[in-house]
Order: structure tokens, then C-alpha cells, then sequence
């Protein structure tokens, strides 16, 4: 799994790639939770290059989430491919979290 950061505007895109699993997890928490921490508590995850969602990466996305919105922010997904989708539905994830066809329209949505 790999992350990259970039800003636009005042919210974070978090472009992630691989699979969101036990092995990567903490990581992913950890960089989200980070960003955070630095007061970044608009967050965008790119999912668009995500190919696998496990429990693991579950939790570290409500992890996110909670944090993100204990400050006064929100957590949002972009471009889940269909794979990943299918888990978040069947978890019950699209009730907690929304969900955007890309990151330009993720970035919109906060109004920024």
C-alpha cells in the first residue's frame, strides 16, 4: 500500500493504492490520524486505486472517521472501486461514510 498527501484547497486527498488490509492498516491509520493531528481534519481518501478492503482497513477508516469528526471535520471516500464498494455496503460503511465518484467531487462537497 502506498499514500500520498496533497492539499487543495483547506481539505487533504490522501491518494492511497493497493490493498487496505491487516498488514497496512495501522500504517494507514497512523498517516490519516497524522494529518489530523496537524489540524487537516477535512480528509479526502482517493480509493480509486484500492483493489482490497479487509476488516483491518475497516477499522482504520472508522478510526478516521471519529477522529476527523471529534474535531469538528469529516472523513470521505472517492472513487471505491466496485470490489471495494461491495465490502463497505455489506459492512454497513455506507451509512457511516460518504462516498464520491471521484476526489475532484469529494473536494467539492466540504464547500471549499
Amino acid at each position: 500500500m502506498e499514500i500520498v498527501f496533497r492539499q487543495e484547497t483547506a481539505v487533504t486527498v490522501a491518494e492511497i493504492s493497493g490493498s487496505v488490509d491487516g498488514l497496512t492498516s495501522t500504517a494507514l491509520l497512523t498517516a490519516l490520524g497524522d494529518e489530523v493531528k496537524k489540524g487537516h481534519i477535512r480528509l479526502v481518501a482517493d480509493f480509486a486505486k484500492v483493489d482490497y478492503i479487509s476488516s483491518a482497513g475497516l477499522r482504520a477508516l472508522l478510526g478516521t472517521v471519529k477522529e476527523a469528526r471529534g474535531q469538528g471535520g469529516d472523513f470521505r471516500l472517492a472513487g471505491v472501486t466496485p470490489p471495494v464498494k461491495k465490502v463497505l455496503e455489506l459492512s454497513g460503511f455506507t451509512s457511516i461514510l460518504k462516498l464520491f465518484p471521484d476526489a475532484a467531487a469529494a473536494v467539492a462537497s466540504f464547500g471549499a
